[in-house]
């Protein structure tokens, strides 16, 4: 299998790097391909130029590329305000655009909804935070869950999304953070094995 593997965090070294990392090792063990992008390491630039439309950017290019010819989509990023880090928003305006990861009937104008056109079958959303899981429902009802799997993934084809969460960060032992990165090896286990 060809997996696209996305992080997005702006501290090398971070926790997000680390599950980042063995989700990597864990894949190459498995005997997939995989195409790995730090987006902060390789700058992408998350600014949408309506009238550039992002054609002339090798770099966009490639990760639409990449995207439409994968078999399974792992993104790996913080929970900051209840939403992703603003360079993953970014690559997903300008990644996930009409043509490449959705289509309309030929006799809609856009007001319909979309047809997804990705062909992978899987999605694992990995996420750390710093809100107790009691707070996160009750309080802000677990925004990114909504985000990926109700507006962007089922929209682009990808039905089948899980999303794990990993918390509370900024006080987690060693112990805690050695039984997250093997839960999240054990996710891709499960879904590409």
């Amino acid at each position: 299998m060809q997996i696209m593997l996305i992080l997005a965090h702006p501290k090398n070294g971070s926790f997000n790097h680390a599950i980042a990392e063995r989700i990597h090792e864990s894949l190459q063990m498995l005997g997939h391909a995989v195409w790995f992008h730090d987006l902060y390491e390789e700058a992408f630039d998350a600014v949408y130029r309506f009238e550039k439309l992002d054609q002339e950017d090798v770099l966009v290019q490639r990760h639409r590329d990449q995207l439409t010819n994968c078999d399974g989509l792992i993104i790996v990023h913080p929970n900051w305000w209840g939403q992703p880090p603003a360079i993953l928003k970014g690559w997903i305006d300008k990644v996930l655009v009409e043509g490449v990861a959705y289509g309309f009937d030929p006799d809609d104008n856009g007001g319909g909804i979309p047809v997804g056109l990705l062909h992978a079958k899987h999605a694992l959303i990995m996420n750390t935070s710093n809100t107790l899981l009691e707070r996160e429902q009750t309080e802000f009802q677990d925004p990114l869950e909504t985000i990926w799997k109700n507006c962007v993934l089922r929209y682009c084809g990808i039905d089948n999304v899980e999303r794990t969460v990993f918390r509370v960060i900024a006080d987690s032992t060693y112990e805690e953070r050695t039984a997250w990165l093997a839960e999240a090896e054990n996710k891709v286990r499960q879904y590409f094995a």
